[in-house]
């Protein structure tokens, strides 16, 4: 009889004895090295153009807090910067729109001006229920659920997955979505 109390592990179970189902998370997420590179290659612009040559324009980035500082004489030169900034940007793949560029220009003492771009991560709430309700309004095969600032992606086999991201591409093309976490 001893031989029999051990529970035995069916491949398609979970060791918490629920079925495993194949899933993925969709995740929004700058891709940090490509930001660096951008703000390092900003800062060498800046120091390089005869237009910033001899004022306080600067850029800096803040990775543990998600931030970039714009740093300039006026209005007009942190626009330049933020102009140079997001060429750069779109150079390395980054999409503008992870960017929150809504902060004002701050003085910061003298006649220097302070704009601050906050990187945002995460899926927002709002996105995040387009995401759930254009899987469920395509009765695929497939369940999504948000948790936190992802969205779970469920499904019975790999290939009902494979047509899950293949519609949130095809419904979100300007979304730059990562798809992993990759479950069987």
């Amino acid at each position: 009889m001893a031989e029999f109390s051990q529970v035995l592990h069916h491949p398609s179970f979970s060791p918490s004895g629920n079925p495993s189902m194949p899933s993925f998370d969709v995740l929004l997420e700058p891709d940090m090295p490509a930001v660096k590179n951008s703000v390092d290659n900003t800062r060498k612009e800046i120091g390089t153009r005869f237009d910033f040559k001899g004022t306080s324009a600067s850029v800096e980035l803040k990775e543990k807090e998600k931030e970039i500082f714009l740093v300039g004489d006026s209005d007009f030169q942190i626009e330049q910067i933020s102009t140079v900034l997001l060429g750069k940007l779109s150079k390395q793949n980054v999409v503008a729109s992870f960017l929150d560029m809504e902060a004002k220009i701050e003085k910061i003492g003298g006649d220097k001006v302070r704009q601050v771009y906050k990187i945002k991560a995460g899926i927002d709430a709002p996105l995040a229920k387009k995401i759930v309700t254009a899987i469920k309004e395509a009765k695929l095969k497939v369940q999504a659920s948000i948790q936190g600032d992802t969205v779970r992606v469920n499904g019975k086999n790999r290939d009902d997955l494979q047509v899950g991201i293949a519609l949130l591409r095809k419904e979100f093309p300007d979304q730059p979505f990562k798809y992993e976490n990759f479950r069987d």
